[in-house]
């Protein structure tokens, strides 16, 4: 078992979802000293926490009693059933939490359902959605956007720095969701523009970690840019965020700007991309297959280089990605 000093704030914090980026959040936590018990669905998900000091529940009832409870789940219509589902965390009203943290990607009308459904409750409600993916995770490299009743965010903002870098809190409401979206829809046009550039230098004869190493190392290169160049120099397109999840993001970033009357042309086309990744069925891999997409285009067949690449994360890049 991993040995830490308990957290000072003595917060019994609980955890709904354990996937492969939820636990290892969860997993910062745990390390940290913080009193936590976490559950999941699929409870050996879970299991690997309690080497960290963490306790597992087969409940989510057992969470009701705590002071903070974290949501990282897939889709709007898991934190709905969680929260209110049967057996859910909102579901018994004489037992609540008095903070519910969602660190999920969902839509600014379920977060907005799911704040009303923790008011009318007495409980407050903070979206924080995150940028990263598990290796990002247990490098320290995780960044939150968070919205919601100021008082609840101070509470646990010291939870927040265990869990990634920095944790950026944006006003009142569910202004975080909108703030997210708008970060995964550049995620999207940087990679397939990444794709785009890349497949054009190496049809001219150009390696593709000469080129991305140059890129890196320019003005234009970002440390999403770095810790994406294995996957685009090695073909590994393990899962950090999969094409129908990216889908989804650009289906509520394109939801928003109708709202917002707001043109976003470059977005719109890479949506269309991204559905191509999507239709050619190869839905459990990483997106950077839309470099493949790209390449087939563009008449180029890829091999892997088989070349050491950094990803900029240290030691984190001997861990699963997630």
């Amino acid at each position: 078992m991993t040995q830490s000093t308990a957290d000072p704030s003595g917060l019994r914090v609980g955890w709904i979802g354990t996937g492969r980026m939820g636990v290892a959040m969860a997993e910062r936590l745990a390390r940290a000293g913080v009193d936590l018990t976490a559950w999941n669905r699929t409870i050996a998900k879970a299991e690997p926490l309690r080497d960290h000091g963490a306790s597992v529940s087969g409940t989510i009832a057992d969470l009701r009693d705590r002071d903070v409870v974290f949501t990282m789940v897939s889709a709007s219509a898991d934190l709905e059933q969680v929260l209110l589902g049967e057996g859910g965390l909102l579901t018994d009203g004489e037992h609540v939490p008095g903070i519910v943290v969602d660190c999920s990607t969902v839509s600014t009308e379920t977060s907005a359902a799911m704040r009303e459904a923790c008011e009318e409750r007495g409980v407050d409600f903070l979206a924080a959605p995150v940028s990263g993916n598990g290796k990002v995770v247990r490098a320290g490299e995780l960044s939150l956007v968070v919205s919601g009743p100021q008082r609840a965010y101070e509470t646990v903002a010291h939870l927040l720095e265990h869990i990634g870098k920095s944790a950026t809190y944006v006003g009142e409401g569910d202004t975080a969701r909108l703030v997210k979206i708008a970060h995964n829809l550049m995620l999207g046009v940087v990679t397939q523009t990444m794709a785009e550039i890349t497949v054009l230098v190496e049809k001219g004869g150009v390696s593709r970690h000469a080129f991305l190493e140059f890129l890196n190392n320019s003005v234009m290169g970002s440390a999403f840019t770095r810790y994406k160049s294995p996957a685009f120099v090695n073909l590994d397109y393990t899962p950090t965020f999969t094409p129908v999840l990216l889908r989804k993001d650009f289906d509520l970033g394109l939801a928003a700007a109708r709202r917002l009357d707001v043109p976003l042309p470059v977005s719109a086309v890479t949506a269309q991309l991204v559905q191509a990744s999507v239709g050619s069925g190869r839905v459990d891999e990483d997106f950077s297959i839309l470099l493949d997409l790209q390449a087939a285009a563009s008449g180029l067949e890829l091999k892997p280089e088989n070349v050491a690449v950094d990803d900029g994360l240290g030691a984190a890049r001997e861990e699963d990605d997630s």
